[in-house]
């Protein structure tokens, strides 16, 4: 069993994140925006964050860069998620930082094969 930290301004995308975390026994929470994330990181170190690219208020690129910023949060491991999945964007996240990222919509089965990566097996 995981902690992890979802940041999602889609209810339908957080509630579909929501029901799968919990059938998979993972402990979870949601923030809507991107403000005040890197706190909520800092203060809880989740196991992974799945992030959103595009928040209404911070991008997800800027959460992963400052995340990556803070060499106490090195183990904190980060799948960014985005509905403009082009090749040029997957760069330019994992070039940030990121440790995956995910195009939506996406398939379960793509999502649960990158939780167990990022988490190693404790999912």
């Amino acid at each position: 069993m995981a902690d992890i930290l979802v940041v999602e301004d889609e209810d339908n995308i957080a509630t579909a994140l929501d029901f799968l975390l919990s059938r998979d026994g993972h402990k979870h929470r949601r923030m809507a925006t991107g403000a005040g994330a890197v706190e909520e990181i800092r203060a809880n170190r989740p196991d992974l964050v799945l992030l959103d690219v595009m928040l209404p208020d911070v991008s997800g690129y800027q959460i992963v860069q400052d995340v990556r910023a803070d060499p106490a949060l090195n183990d904190v491991r980060v799948l960014l998620m985005t509905a403009r999945g082009s090749v040029v964007e997957r760069r330019k996240g994992l070039a940030l930082g990121a440790d995956g990222f995910i195009a939506k919509p996406f398939e379960l089965s793509e999502l649960r094969a990158e939780l167990a990566r990022l988490l190693g097996g404790r999912c």
